[in-house]
């Protein structure tokens, strides 16, 4: 396996061909704690999987303070914007802890899905499946958010 991509679930399976074609595109980032990764509204350049640390999601509604909306933890995946083909970044990330994470910029999605369909509906598929946990659980923290803080008449 390339000296870029980590041993993980998201990598299994693939030959040598294949894996070459991944490690030309995911490159790794690092940052440490208390950093902003992405602000709400940038252009969503990238899509992030955590290798080591943690970090948070948040929203900031146009009339309130920002909402913390998950905690993210190694393995999490954030970023679909740049999947889903979004002008801009939904909600901030920012590092808790030391973060290091794997990242791929959009083009190379969308160029891997043309390219190498097969690869990068296996990557889109695998990916899918570490955030799809996560939107439940987002939904449930809004939800009970709202109910916390409903005013009452």
């Amino acid at each position: 396996m390339p000296e870029n991509l980590p041993v993980i679930p998201l990598f299994e399976g693939f030959n040598a061909g294949q894996y070459s074609a991944l490690n030309a595109i995911f490159e790794r980032y690092k940052c440490p704690p208390n950093t902003t990764v992405f602000q709400q509204g940038d252009p969503p350049d990238f899509l992030y999987l955590i290798l080591k640390g943690r970090a948070v999601i948040a929203y900031k509604p146009y009339d309130g303070p920002p909402i913390v909306i998950t905690r993210l933890k190694v393995g999490d995946v954030f970023g679909w914007s740049a999947v889903i083909g979004g002008k801009k970044y939904t909600s901030s990330v920012t590092s808790v802890s030391e973060l290091e994470a794997l990242r791929i910029r959009r083009q190379d999605i969308f160029d891997l899905l043309n390219n190498s369909p097969e690869i990068g509906k296996i990557i889109i598929d695998r990916l899918a499946l570490n955030v799809s946990p996560r939107w439940k659980n987002a939904h449930e923290q809004i939800h009970q958010f709202i109910e916390t803080n409903r005013r009452q008449p």
